[in-house]
C-alpha cells in the first residue's frame, strides 16, 4: 500500500438498504477518488471496502456515519485494516 493511504473493510448497520445507500456511497467514493466497493448483505447491512489517501478514506468513514437522508445509521464497524480491492469504485451484488 502506499505511504499515507489507509484501507478499511466496513459493515453499516441500521436502516441502510432501500434507502440508496449503495448508490450514495458509490458517489462519495468516486468524488473522493477512493477504491473499493459496496454491497448489501442479505442480514440487511452493507458492506464496503474503502481504499485510498487517509484523509478521503477518513473523511469517506465519516460520511458514512450519517448516509444519505433516508438512511438511519446505528453503526459503521471497521471489521479489517491493510484490505485491498481492484482499481475503481464499484457496487458488487448483493452476498
Amino acid at each position: 500500500m502506499k505511504e499515507g493511504h489507509r484501507s478499511v473493510h466496513v459493515v453499516v448497520r441500521g436502516r441502510v438498504q432501500g434507502v440508496w445507500y449503495r448508490g450514495w456511497t458509490n458517489e462519495q467514493a468516486m468524488t473522493l477518488a477512493l477504491d473499493g466497493w459496496v454491497r448489501n448483505r442479505r442480514d440487511g447491512t452493507v458492506e464496503a471496502v474503502l481504499i485510498g489517501p487517509r484523509q478521503s478514506v477518513d473523511t469517506m468513514l465519516s460520511k458514512m456515519r450519517d448516509g444519505p437522508p433516508a438512511a438511519q445509521v446505528e453503526n459503521v464497524e471497521i471489521v479489517a485494516e491493510g484490505v485491498s480491492a481492484p482499481s475503481g469504485f464499484s457496487v458488487m451484488p448483493t452476498q
